[in-house]
């Protein structure tokens, strides 16, 4: 099996189109979100006994305690692990946590400036189906107990001990032991048992994802993320072994992921194309790999400056970087999600806790938002003080012009009562 080479010429049609979510999926969602909002604890106990295997008569809301006695019935090596992990996580979230001050500036009569304020609930999905990703629960949740969130919530479905030891290190208060759209109704609405949330956060499939777009605007979310992206852009200076390897390591996620190559050598892209078939033939989850690499490709450009611009135009959530000069490559890329520079920076490090968020925009939406950060989990609150009333007159003046230009009368006379 090789990846199908595409034209530059050719990357609009493959790319145009690309929806989060499709319109069923929506819409059969949209029927599950109103179920629970109806029937709370009664309808997300019913979908959780029917696909998230939730037994009869467990709690659906598993609290601190439990977390903490999954964590101390871990191993010792797996518990290590899960601290080392979440620290290189909370030390990245920090140093932006840092850069976001208060800000305060003198106004005509007065002062005006912003606070930043985290939300006080916040809920955190991890996708539970093929693999238990721990990952994903400290990448949301240690960054919202970061942010300064009160309540943290996890929801994942069919947890095992390691996703239950994993909330108890990033600081998670509750666990939801429920998936797919019925439990991000459920943190939307909240129901008897579960608290509602302000803000969504967290990566999952389309149920999630189509759920999290029909409460969006009752909460905050972070993003509409569809399936997992990587673009590897490589010249021949690079390892065709290596590029394999990632292609492939993104491509086990799911039969949907997208693994893309793009290069302007034709070398290159048979060398991968050889490498991919030759891993695929000791790789424990070909079945699902093959799948995802039969409908990734090889961008063919035609020169460099095409490379680059067929990279902005796919604006991915993962982009490597493999050429001679990576650093200098980097520069010229305006759009992508994450970037990853140079054969030692592999996109699965960033997976796998090295700090940044591997929480990431998808379809194309990196030209226009971010990963999941502690500014998911902020609120940036202005204020105004106006102490010195000869000195805003002209500010209350110009109000009062600009609202009767409007034909808001009431408007102007409440500025004109402040002249």
């Amino acid at each position: 099996m090789t990846l199908r080479v595409v034209p530059f010429d050719a990357l609009d049609a493959l790319v145009r189109d690309r929806e989060p979510v499709d319109s069923e999926t929506l819409a059969r969602a949209a029927r599950i979100v109103d179920d629970v909002r109806v029937h709370g604890d009664e309808a997300v106990i019913r979908y959780a006994q029917e696909h998230d295997a939730l037994l009869e008569g467990e709690p659906l809301l598993v609290e601190r305690p439990e977390l903490e006695r999954a964590l101390d019935a871990v191993s010792a090596e797996d518990r290590a692990l899960l601290e080392r992990t979440a620290a290189r996580i909370r030390r990245f979230a920090e140093a932006q946590r840092t850069g976001l001050e208060p800000v305060t500036v003198p106004i005509d009569g007065g002062r005006a400036g912003h606070l930043v304020a985290p939300v006080e609930r916040a809920g955190c999905y991890a996708p539970g189906g093929g693999y238990p990703l721990p990952s994903s629960v400290l990448m949301t949740a240690v960054t919202a107990r970061v942010a300064g969130v009160s309540r943290v919530i996890v929801a994942s479905p069919r947890p095992r001990p390691i996703m239950l030891a994993a909330a108890a290190v990033a600081g998670a208060d509750a666990f939801l032991r429920a998936g797919g759209a019925h439990a991000i109704a459920a943190l939307a609405h909240g129901t008897a048992t579960v608290p509602s949330v302000d803000v969504i956060a967290g990566p999952g499939n389309r149920w999630v994802t189509a759920a999290k777009k029909l409460v969006s605007g009752r909460v905050g979310i972070d993003m509409l993320a569809g399936p997992s992206e990587l673009v590897v852009l490589a010249d021949s200076s690079a390892d065709p072994a290596l590029v394999a390897a990632d292609l492939l390591a993104q491509a086990e996620h799911a039969e949907d992921a997208l693994p893309i190559l793009v290069t302007h050598e034709p070398q290159v892209a048979e060398e991968v194309s050889r490498e991919v078939a030759h891993q695929l033939e000791t790789l424990p989850t070909a079945a699902v790999a093959r799948v995802a690499i039969a409908a990734g490709f090889t961008v063919l450009c035609a020169t460099e400056e095409e490379c680059f611009a067929a990279c902005d135009r796919l604006a991915p959530e993962h982009l490597e970087v493999m050429t001679r000069d990576s650093e200098l490559a980097s520069r010229r890329l305006a759009h992508y999600g994450a970037l990853f520079i140079g054969a030692g920076s592999a996109e699965v490090l960033g997976d796998y806790g090295a700090g940044p968020n591997h929480t990431l925009p998808t379809g194309g939406s990196a030209r226009y938002t971010g990963g999941l950060s502690v500014l998911t989990f902020l609120r940036v609150r202005t204020w105004m003080r106006l102490d010195d009333r000869p000195a805003s007159r002209g500010l209350a003046a110009d109000a009062a012009a600009l609202a009767r230009i409007e034909g808001l009368e009431a408007h102007a006379r409440a500025a004109d009562r402040r002249r």
